[in-house]
Order: C-alpha cells, then structure tokens, then sequence
C-alpha cells in the first residue's frame, strides 16, 4: 500500500513539473512583460520616466489608471487608419503566400521521397542569411537605377524606369518573401501525411483530378492552412522592417507608428498603448485557430 501511494505521489509530481515547467516560462516571457507594458500605458509620462500607479502620498495605497492614451486611440482617425492598413497587408501577404506556397507544399508532397529533403533545404536556405541583407538585397534590386530596371532598359522593354519602391508593391513583394517558408512548412508538413487511399477511391468512383483535389485534398489540408495563415499574418501584422525599407511613407503599418511613438515622441505610455491594442487585435485570428484545432480534435 504504502508503495503504492509512493508512485502515485511522484506520478503526480512528474507530471506537476512537466505542466509547471511550460507554465513557468509562458508568465517569465510572455506574461510579465505583458503586465509590464500594459502598466505603462496606464500612465502618465513624466519628463524622463513613467509616473507610478500607486500613490502613498495619502498614507494608504490609491490606484491611479490615465485611459487618456487609449481614449487618443479611439479619437485619432491616424491610428484607425493604421490598424485597418496593418490588417490589410497582412491578409494579403497571407493570401499570396497561400496562393504561392499551397502548390509548391503540394509538389514537395508528392516529390519521391529522395527529392524530398533537396526541396525541404532549399525552402530554408534563405534563412541562413540574415533577414536584413535579404531585405536590402530587393532594395538594390528595386530602386530606379536597380539591377531589374537597367535589365528592362537595356532589353528596350522600357524607356524610363518603372516606380517599383517605396509603394505597397515593393512592400508586399519584400513580406511575401520573407514569410513564404512560414506557409509552406506547415503545409507541406500536412500534405505529406495525408492518406493517398482517399484520392484512389476517389479516382475508382470516376471524380476527376481537379474535383478530388477540392473535394479531398483541401479539406484534409485545413489544419495546414489554418497553422500556415496565422504563422504569416500574426507576425506581418507587426512587422516594422519592411515596411521601413521597402515601403516608404506612403505605407501605414502599426510597426513603424509603435517605432515613432516610443523613439521620436518619447510618448511610452501611447506607444504601449498601441502595443495593447494591436495584441488585442492579433488575440482574434488566434482564438479561430484555436477553435478550428478543437473542432479537428472532436471530429477524430
């Protein structure tokens, strides 16, 4: 008996660290810094610091919380303009990318098994070079005296150069590029275990290729799509890079606004209050993947 008890008591704290440990991590990194920043824009900005929200000045503890930021936030038509153009960006650059990456996933899938890793290398080989090179590398490639303009030239396809930087072409070129393996891994992840029975039947039953592709293979690959879609647009939402170097100042992006705030305007508490609201705003798309996960668990 008393043996007994012993291995249910360390099977309990095996599995306590092993959920502890996670948990420990999520509020070290992710949660506190979020307290943090959500403190701050509750406050008030003083010359060179953040005010305090708790006053002793009475002798007892009083709350003290300054919505004025956020109340600037629903007042101000420049910072609604901006989330709209953020969330506009980012669902393009998902949607190309998905229409980009979801045939090259499906022709790495079904690759012979020896051309798999080949293919797999060459979708990640970007990676080994820094994103800011990469970055500046369409930079040199796009301007108007550029590597792709003096080509067109000198071919006589174009007399004067094409305006290809600083507008929403060059911006969405440079996000597409930069989160297209972000689509296709999760993919091609997903079609390379998917059950090839299913299109054989299909097949017998006299559907045809393009019929079972839609019928079968898409369906089967919405988990893919869904952990590829929010791999690219969470982070596109964000992104402050690109759009400072390819897209100019014709393009509005909650990155480079968080960038002002915090560093031109010496503003913590607006641009944490940005910061808060952009989360917010990202916490959405997560909650419907979180939802089509469950609903993918309860129908296996």
């Amino acid at each position: 008996m008393a043996k007994t008890q012993s291995f249910f008591t360390s099977l309990s704290a095996g599995r306590l660290a092993v959920i502890g440990v996670p948990y420990f991590w999520f509020v070290l990194l992710a949660a506190i810094p979020l307290l943090i920043v959500l403190k701050i824009s509750l406050s008030e900005m003083e010359s060179t610091s953040i005010s305090n929200m708790i006053d002793w000045s009475h002798g007892w503890p009083r709350l003290t919380l300054n919505f004025a930021s956020y109340q600037f936030l629903a007042t101000d038509s420049l910072y609604l303009k901006t989330y709209i153009s953020s969330i506009e960006y980012a669902l393009i650059t998902t949607l190309l990318c998905l229409a980009i990456g979801y045939p090259f996933a499906y022709y790495m899938a079904r690759s012979p098994k020896h051309m798999q890793p080949t293919l797999l290398m060459l979708i990640m080989l970007p990676f080994w070079t820094s994103f800011l090179l990469r970055i500046y590398a369409w930079k040199t490639l796009l301007v108007s005296n550029g590597v792709i303009n003096n080509i067109l030239i000198s071919l006589h396809i174009i007399d004067t150069p094409i305006a290809m930087m600083n507008n929403s072409f060059s911006l969405l070129l440079g996000m597409v590029y930069s989160y297209l393996p972000f689509m296709i891994l999760p993919l091609y992840a997903n079609l390379s275990k998917m059950d090839m029975r299913y299109l054989e039947a299909a097949a017998d039953l006299g559907t045809s290729p393009f019929k079972a592709f839609w019928l079968i293979t898409v369906p089967l690959s919405k988990a893919g799509i869904i952990a590829g879609s929010m791999l690219v647009f969470i982070p596109a939402v964000g992104e402050y890079v690109i759009p400072e170097l390819l897209g100019g100042s014709s393009t509005l992006m909650i990155g480079r606004v968080l960038w002002d705030e915090f560093f031109s305007n010496n503003d913590w508490p607006m641009a944490s209050a940005v910061a808060v609201v952009m989360i917010l705003l990202i916490l959405v798309p997560m909650g419907v993947y979180n939802k089509a996960q469950a609903e993918q668990m309860e129908g296996k």
